[in-house]
């Protein structure tokens, strides 16, 4: 099939709209119903990530922008392509979750006049190709910083609607790859889970000694691993710790480098990318948003060069927010305002220090100790002052083995929901266009999930 056989449809012809509601701050609550911002636009979905709530009066008061499960929203307002990750014309499907949340300002909610799920789905997918992208920038109107689009451009962009029967099957096949990247995130969000229950059980809670100290054999760990925890406590400047154990300080374990001030000349469109303090996500650093630098700009700066499994932490804005860096190419470097956390040597332990700072404790400490009225600012220096409590070192190389196994599928899953991604992707317009067929299509996927 090619989309020669079949006419293109103006967007506007195909779906019913509503625009979001400029709900005002002053009406924001604690809990009630969920707001949706642009700002919670991630990737294809939503993030929970700082969400605001309504009232359930002022939500009852305004249900025409309550949101349905794969509902598509289109944002209005946003950036021009030199920062990717809040480009205006930004397309995102409603997950499950946000279902029954309202919408804000700055954003447009389609629903195909045909509502069947995949005539939705497949609306969602002609809308996440390059082609609308191109589209929305080139009727975008704005300044430097800031670019918005108009109803009338979005709904003149045209679609291929081809018959039922290809929409379902280009629909459900892309969904399909979808599902499998939500499900490696999802498992990465369970195994980050796993590794800060144990750090928070043998280091926080100390519940191995506790459990020793009742007389009991401690959970979830064999004769071997039990026998290296004490059974009882001794004081220290953080209270009560396990005996032999002591107080301390990251900055005994890790050490902290900050990052190289490119200069705005330094930008191009295409190169080495540089992570920037947006870029750094909770868990895994974004470097799809990133700025480019030339390889000729990056002479003598190979300290400033990432590798993968560094772990990052954000100094301005989001202080104390953490990641690790994916594999890349080519190379990411590090720039300013945000840090690199290492273990100082052989003997101390990465997947320690690791689960230390990505603890929730550590962004109130690191929060606690910023300075600035516009902008919160942290220094290294503070950073390192974190407290900690040292154990022993074979308590903490028996940890070690178990996180980094841990550590590295987070790494892998993250790396091959990113190839899904990109093969989705360099897939989508050839089998919304009919040029591609759906086994050829899934025959390259599958070469992905092997890799």
């Amino acid at each position: 099939m090619s989309s020669e056989l079949y006419d293109a449809i103006n967007l506007g012809d195909l779906i019913n709209y509503k625009k979001g509601i400029a709900f005002k701050s002053k009406d924001y609550s604690d809990n009630g119903i969920p707001l949706i911002r642009v700002s919670n636009f991630h990737e294809d979905t939503l993030s929970p990530n700082d969400l605001k709530f309504l009232p359930r009066k002022i939500a009852e008061e305004n249900k025409s922008v309550e949101l349905k499960f794969s509902d598509i929203v289109v944002a209005t307002v946003g950036s021009w392509p030199n920062n990717p990750s809040s480009v205006v014309g930004r397309v995102i499907s409603v997950p499950k979750w946000s279902a029954g949340a309202l919408m804000n300002q700055n954003s447009v909610i389609l629903r195909a006049k045909d509502s069947d799920f995949y005539n939705q789905r497949y609306l969602f997918y002609c809308l996440k190709t390059k082609d609308f992208s191109n589209h929305i920038i080139s009727k975008a109107q704005g300044s430097a910083n800031q670019a918005s689009i108009t109803l009338d451009a979005i709904f003149s962009f045209p679609i291929f609607w081809s018959d039922y029967s290809h929409r379902q099957s280009v629909a459900s096949f892309l969904t399909n790859i979808d599902d499998r990247i939500t499900l490696l995130r999802e498992t990465n969000t369970t195994l980050e889970t796993i590794a800060q229950a144990l750090f928070k059980s043998w280091f926080v809670d100390f519940d191995p000694v506790h459990a020793k100290q009742q007389g009991r054999a401690p959970e979830g760990m064999d004769a071997q691993t039990a026998a290296l925890f004490p059974d009882y406590f001794e004081e220290s400047e953080l209270g009560m710790v396990p005996k032999g154990w002591r107080a301390s300080n990251l900055g005994e374990i890790a050490s902290f480098q900050n990052g190289y001030a490119f200069k705005s000349k330094d930008w191009k469109d295409s190169g080495h990318p540089v992570v920037k303090i947006g870029d750094v996500k909770p868990g895994i650093i974004d470097l799809s948003g990133c700025s480019f630098v030339s390889p000729s700009t990056l002479k003598g700066l190979d300290r400033f060069a990432l590798f993968r499994g560094d772990l990052l932490v954000g100094m301005t804005g989001y202080v104390g927010e953490t990641g690790l860096v994916p594999s890349h190419n080519p190379q990411a470097f590090l720039n300013q305002r945000v840090g690199r956390i290492a273990a100082k040597n052989k003997q101390a332990c990465f997947e320690y220090i690791y689960c230390a700072i990505r603890n929730s404790g550590f962004k109130e400490f690191a929060v606690s100790q910023s300075h600035g009225s516009a902008q919160a600012n942290v220094s290294g220096a503070s950073i390192l002052e974190y407290p900690i409590v040292l154990a022993c070192e074979k308590i903490i190389d028996a940890f070690s083995g178990i996180v980094k196994v841990l550590i590295e599928k987070i790494l892998t899953n993250h790396e091959q929901a990113l190839a899904l991604a990109s093969c989705r992707d360099t897939l989508l317009p050839r089998l919304i266009s009919g040029q591609l067929r759906l086994p050829e299509a899934q025959a390259l996927v599958e070469d992905v999930v092997d890799a």
